[in-house]
This record gives structure tokens, sequence and C-alpha cells, in this order.
């Protein structure tokens, strides 16, 4: 029995991390603090007015436990860490959790290519952005191909040059074909330097250049070249439009506001890279009525940072956050430079500042319906399924399903929800070990067996460390199970659960003749559902949900089985191998069937690489005939 006033009194006062947990064992709130004597204590001391919010965590506090750290710095990154990775119910959340796309110019290259990118590294590239919209990133890079005739191909040049044939894009004037040797290494890089100015903002080469090319088009009547030269054009004109809002010092910086209603709020960012806003975004969080606007944006800014690959020099804020000279220090450790927390009183930057903040005002009036609505599909239907079961309180959801196809290369998918929405970090992939042949019920007891064990294995290992550094997904057991199917896949979930003495209530979703959901199978019988409750669209949703994650694995492992050969299982058989043997014998009929002194003869072969092919055929006949891969259906 954890005695939290006993438990009080051990408390270090040191720098660290607490771990809020309810009787459950969920995290609840996760917090950082300079002392952690002071500040856990401060919880629990009644005399102290801590607003309903954290009074209603206090009341469902189980126990707790800490990590003492060497600094504030330390427990500040772990604090990130910990509230990404398991998004307790007190803490400040983002609700939904975003990466944004670069565009990387491969410099390292001798020959560069210009690519989609969600991550930036620490290499030899350039990288531009982040921009807030794919969509933009691509239609940017089929610009630039069609401009500059940038090569996409992944050969390594200048060792491939001549090796192949000229790709599609060189005969439809969307590259020079440099792995022809048709343009040389200088001019190819005349054409990347182009393209890095264009990113950088410098369009009036490319504007004039296509206008001089539209213009001869149409003395010559090449109407048809005309017209491209012409959309080509307006392409440009449309991404610098794009970029005019500008900064005269040319540095990197996000722009942060606020707007609260209640118990919402939004968070509006301007990215602006190089002196000019690339883009903007806006961010929906769950707070509390009493949250004050600096603890929100505090909240934030440790949340979102963590997250992305970019931090820009100088974030602008509209008023002050807490341990604001920390989190600067904790930036600048990620950056790998100085990084600025700016309130500006004057100026252009805090015109931005404005403007951000009456967007986030915009948004949040515009759509705070929405967001009703939205919490009804997510929040409200996990309550309304609740409900229909007879279950307390439902907040994370794990759905299973299994795929094959007459058994071959069965699967078995695991897919979880968490507060209405899918959590897609936490879906899982197994595939099926111990059974032979299309069996459901025993594939789907190798899965359910599998995870959980897993997850006791990650639990019994956490309490021998006594730490919360080191969190696995299946370590998280669900409030509640869903299957793919009715009472007999349910009865091998309960007899799992059973087996190694698991209490977690189990449903079965049931499907008409049709194959349109019905009802829930719960406690031995079948549950009835509003087809026009959000309930209903939520458990179809899951259903739908788990059968194309586990169908995806399954097509996935198809189109690889079908791409290897059984020639790839003989030890000593390379690449060189493999294809003198087809190109010599044509099918694998024919090369069993060959002897030790053909084999020996084809090309690239030798007396002791044949006889490991006569052994290999010798011993795993039956073997070979397994190997054989259905067609896809």
């Amino acid at each position: 029995m954890f005695d939290i006033q006993e438990e009080l009194k051990k408390l270090p006062g040191k720098p660290g991390v607490y771990i809020m947990h309810d009787d459950r064992d969920a995290i609840i709130y996760v917090g950082k603090a300079i002392s952690l004597k002071n500040r856990v204590r401060q919880y629990f001391q009644s005399s102290r007015n801590k607003g309903a919010k954290i009074e209603q965590m206090v009341s469902r506090i189980s126990r707790f436990e800490y990590i003492v750290t060497d600094s504030e710095l330390e427990a500040l990154v772990l604090e990130c860490n910990l509230i990404k990775e398991h998004r307790p119910k007190y803490n400040t959340m983002l609700t939904d959790d975003k990466t944004y796309p670069f565009i990387k110019v491969t410099t390292s290259e001798d020959y560069p290519r210009v690519l989609f990118s969600r991550s930036m590294k620490k290499d030899k590239n350039k990288y531009y952005g982040p921009y807030t919209s794919a969509g933009a990133v691509n239609n940017t890079i089929d610009l630039i191909h069609k401009i500059y005739k940038i090569r996409t191909c992944s050969r390594k040049l200048p060792r491939d040059i001549g090796n192949e044939r000229p790709c599609l894009n060189y005969h439809i004037k969307q590259c020079n074909a440099p792995c022809q040797g048709y343009i040389s290494r200088e001019d190819y890089r005349k054409s990347v330097d182009e393209v890095l100015g264009f990113l950088n903002g410098n369009y009036s080469p490319v504007v004039k250049m296509l206008e001089r090319r539209m213009n001869e088009a149409a003395e010559q009547m090449d109407f048809e070249a005309a017209i491209e030269q012409r959309e080509l054009l307006k392409s440009v004109k449309m991404i610098a439009q794009k970029q005019k809002i500008t900064n005269s010092d040319g540095e990197d910086k996000d722009i942060i506001a606020l707007a609260v209603q209640e118990s919402d709020a939004v968070v509006q960012m301007f990215f602006i890279r190089g002196g000019r806003m690339i883009g903007r975004d806006h961010f929906y969080l769950r707070v509390a009525p009493q949250d004050s606007a600096g603890a929100i944006l505090s909240s934030f800014v440790k949340q979102f940072y963590t997250g992305t690959p970019f931090i820009p020099r100088e974030i602008m804020l509209p008023q002050e956050i807490e341990d604001s000279a920390v989190v600067e220090e904790w930036l600048g450790g990620k950056r790998g430079g100085r990084v600025y927390i700016r309130v500006p009183k004057k100026g252009t930057k805090e015109k931005l500042v404005e403007l951000a903040a009456k967007n986030a005002e915009i948004v949040l009036e515009q759509d705070k319906d929405r967001m009703k609505r939205e919490e009804g599909r997510t929040i409200g239907a996990m309550k309304e399924i609740a409900s229909l079961l007879g279950i307390e309180n439902i907040s994370r959801v794990e759905a299973y399903d299994i795929s094959n196809i007459s058994g071959f290369e069965a699967v078995g998918s695991m897919i979880v929800y968490e507060r209405g929405k899918p959590k897609r970090s936490d879906y899982r992939k197994f595939k099926i070990q111990s059974v032979v042949g299309p069996d459901d019920y025993a594939s789907m007891n190798e899965v359910l067996t599998r995870r959980f064990e897993h997850g006791l294995r990650e639990q019994k290992e956490l309490e021998e460390k006594q730490v919360a550094d080191s969190f696995g997904s299946f370590s998280v057991f669900p409030d509640l199970i869903m299957m793919d199917g009715g009472k007999g896949q349910v009865n091998i979930a309960l007899q799992v659960l059973e087996r190694l003495k698991l209490d977690i209530p189990v449903c079965g979703m049931v499907k008409d003749d049709n194959h349109r959901t019905r009802g829930l199978y719960f406690r031995n019988e079948e549950i009835p559902i509003d087809k026009s409750s959000e309930g209903f669209r939520l458990i179809t949703r899951i259903q739908d949900e788990a059968h194309r994650f586990a169908i995806e694995y399954h097509r996935s492992l198809r189109s690889k089985g079908q791409v290897h050969s059984i020639l790839d299982d003989i030890p000593g058989i390379g690449p060189a191998r493999r294809k003198s043997l087809m190109r010599t014998f044509q099918s694998l009929d024919a090369i069993k069937a060959a002897s030790l002194e053909e084999l020996a003869n084809a090309p690239a072969m030798n007396e002791a690489s044949a006889r490991k092919v006569k052994e290999f055929f010798a011993a795993s006949d039956s073997q070979a005939k397994d190997a054989t891969v259905l067609p896809e259906s």
C-alpha cells in the first residue's frame, strides 16, 4: 500500500521530474521541479488554493514517483519527453501531432538532387523549410525539375554514367541526363546553384527566363510551348507571392500567439525563414478555464519543439513564460546555437505577434462549433461506448484483426485509439509464427499472448528499475479490447487474459451478412447500437482501421514473397550465381534436375557451389514447395 504522507517525507530537495498515477496506475500528470520536496508537497497541502483542475487531479492520485536530475534543464527535457510519450490527462496537451516537410538539396553528391524530406539532419546537404503544406512542397519540386532539369534518379554518379539508358524524364525534357554524360558536372552544378538561388527567394532570373522563352515560342508560333512556359511562369509568381511578408534582418523565427475561450484554446504560428513568412499553422489545445496564458504558452513551446526537427534562432511570444531562460538553454542545445525567446514591445515584430493573435481569435471563433463536434466524435463517442457496456471510463482502446489467404503469410494487427483518436505510434504488426494453415482463432491466440506477455515483461522491468525513463508502448494496457468478430474471437481473448491473470473488458464488433457493423458482443450477449450515434460511427472506424492495417501488412509480405527466390536461401549462392543459374537453366525445376557437372559448368559457378545447390534441394525438397507464393487476388 502506497502511503502518500510517508512518501512525501522521503522526497529529496533536488531538481527532477515527478509522475502522478491514478488507482489504475495510469499516468495522469507529469511535472518538473527545482526542488521535488517543495513542489510535490504543495499538491497535498489543504490550505493552498489550487484551482478546480488541480483539486480534481489530486483527488485521483493513488501514488507518485520521481526521477532526480542534475539540473533544472535536464528536468525540463525529461518532462517534455514523458508528456509527449504518455499524454497525461491533466497536462495541457496538443490535440494534434504534426511534422513539417522540408525541401532537401543533396549538395553532398557530385550531381545533387532535389527531394522531399520529413526531417532535417546534420549532414552536408541543404534544407529549406519547414513548410506547412506537403502539396506546396511537391509542387515546388515539380516546378524545379521542369525549369532546371535536375535529375530524380538514385544512381551513383559519376560511377554509373553510361551504365543504363536514360529514363523517361530525359525524353520528356525534364532532365539533362547526367547519367549519360550529356551535361558536364560544371554545367550541372550551375543549374543546382540556380535552384539554390530560387529556394532562397531569388525569383527574378527565373521570371525573366520564362518570359523570354514564352515570347520566343509565341513568335515562332509554337503556341503549345508558349502555353507551357506561361503556366510555369504563373507557378513561380504564385510561390513568390506566398512569401510577401518579409523582414529586413533575414533571420529564421517563429511567431506564436494564443487565443483562449473557457476550455478551448488555439495557438497560431507564423513561420519566418530567411526573413520571409513561408507559412502558418494553428493548433488546438485542451486547457482548464483557470490555466493562465503564460502557463499554456510555456507548455505548448516545450511540447512543440520536443517533436520538431527545426529550431529557429528566435521565438516571438505575446507575453513572458515561466522558465524562459531554461527553455532557451534547452532549445539552444537542440539547435546547436543560441536561441532567443522574445516578447516584442514595438515595431514590425510586435505587429507580427498581434497579427498572429488576431488569426488565433478568428480560428477559435470560427472553429468553436467544429471543435465541439470533433469532441463529440472522439471523447463523446468513447463515453457512449463506455455507457453502452456499463464501463466507468474508456480512454485507451486496442482492436485486433487477422489477415491471410488460405493460411499463407498470416498476420495480426493491433491498432490503438486514445480519447477517440488513432494513436498510430502505438500500432503493432504481428507475423504469425506458430500456426499452420487458415486458423484465425489460433492466430489470434498467438497475437494476444505475445502482446500481453511482452507488456507484462516491460512492466516488470520498470518495477525493477524503479524509473520512468524507459516506458514501452506494450507496458500500457487498454481500458477495453475490441475484437473484429463475435463470440469466438471474444472467448479467445478472454482465455488469454485469464491465463495471464489480467482483468481487461473484451467486446466483439459483430457484422451482419452484408459485412456491415451490427452491434457489440459483450458478456455473452449482443448489444444493439443506434446506427445514427457517434459511438456507432467510432466503432465502425475502429473496425475498418484494424482491418485496413492488417490487410496492408499482409499485402506487403506477399509483395516481398513474390520477388523472393528459393535460391536466396541457399548458403553461398549470391546475386551473381543466382542470376547465372536462372539464365542458364531458365527455371527452378531445371536447376533441380541438373547434374552436379552441369551446375558447376554454369558461369560464375564451381564444383563447391554446385554441390551446395544439390545438397540444398536434396535436403529441403518439401521446403521448396512451401516457398511457392500464391498469386495476389
